[in-house]
């Protein structure tokens, strides 16, 4: 018997080039809609077209362009979860602190249904997930890891692109606790794992471990 497999399609909000990404199992109509963000109306395009129904919203940290979205989903599928890390809930409903004030577009979101906590898994229209705490852009960043599937997937927001990680400039950012999140969570991970990253395309922790050039082999203090 086969196993049913993860698919997912990426859905880029223009403005900062953020991906959403809505995924399911290949056997099943629920799925799961991670950061939605500037241009919900394309997301809700998408899950229709696809004849899919969300039963969850993931949000890998609470900055404006991964939340933007939420509201219009939890309108249209009243009974689809939000949920977000524990440390990082308070970013939904504060448009300072989720930087969409300080950029000239105030906005919030609905607060969460449930927050979640380092290790915890949940099981998501199937998909058994386990978050895991990786501060450094924002304090309370998760990422969440799929291991049913070979290779393995992570939703890891906005911790690392192809090449390069994510910025640590913002007010509760640390570069030293981003390049530990990086090598401490992500890099144990298996080479062939995929990386779904908040914006860019998508890598592997094999190539991100020899080539990424502030966290790679090759970098300062490198892996």
């Amino acid at each position: 018997m086969t196993t049913p497999a993860l698919k997912y399609h990426a859905v880029i909000s223009e403005l900062f080039a953020e991906n959403c990404y809505v995924a399911h199992l290949t056997d099943r109509q629920e799925c799961i809609v991670v950061d939605p963000g500037l241009d919900p109306a394309k997301i809700l395009h998408l899950i229709k077209d696809a004849n899919l129904t969300p039963v969850a919203i993931l949000n890998t940290h609470g900055h404006s362009d991964h939340i933007a979205g939420n509201e219009a989903i939890k309108a249209r599928w009243p009974d689809c979860e939000l949920l977000i890390g524990e440390l990082e809930a308070d970013k939904l409903t504060d448009a300072d602190k989720n930087l969409s004030a300080p950029f000239g577009m105030p906005l919030v979101s609905i607060p969460p249904d449930r927050t979640l906590a380092d290790g915890e898994e949940i099981d998501v229209a199937g998909i058994k997930l386990t978050t895991r705490l990786t501060p450094g852009h924002s304090t309370g960043h998760v990422v969440f890891v799929y291991q049913e599937d070979s290779p393995a997937t992570v939703f890891v927001g906005d911790v690392i692109f192809q090449g390069s990680v994510g910025r640590t400039d913002f007010p509760d950012g640390s570069f030293d606790q981003l390049a530990a999140s990086i090598r401490d969570t992500l890099f144990t991970l298996p080479d062939d794992t995929v990386l779904l990253s908040g914006h860019g395309p998508p890598t592997t922790v094999g190539i991100e471990k020899q080539m990424n050039p502030y966290v790679g082999q090759n970098a300062n203090g490198g892996y």
